[in-house]
């Protein structure tokens, strides 16, 4: 079963959104953080959510973590289209699958 968004929750950051998911994307791995503006790791092939997720190229970061994720968009972009880019990598992710290494 794919993750599903229950809600969006804004922050103090208008470049970042919180969003609630149906399941908790954390698993063993706990929390993690990508992005690209610093050298951060990149993610592995054991975490493909945060793959599919920093796949989307208007984002500069990600936190996974238990029950939720945090996506902070570059400031060009526009919301609308990327909450559609992050609800579409986010559905083709099954439950699970996207708890990144042990």
């Amino acid at each position: 079963m794919p993750y599903h968004i229950t809600e969006y929750i804004e922050t103090p950051n208008p470049n970042a959104l919180k969003c609630l998911l149906s399941a908790s994307p954390a698993g063993p791995a706990g929390m993690r953080s990508y992005t690209r503006s610093r050298p951060d790791p990149a993610p592995g092939e054991g975490d493909p959510l945060g793959l599919a997720l920093m796949a989307i190229p208007e984002l500069e970061s990600v936190l996974i973590h238990d029950g939720w994720i945090t996506v902070v968009k570059a400031g060009s972009a526009g919301w609308p289209g990327v909450k559609r880019s992050v609800v579409a990598a986010l559905a083709a992710i099954p439950s699970g699958a996207g708890s990144g290494p042990a």
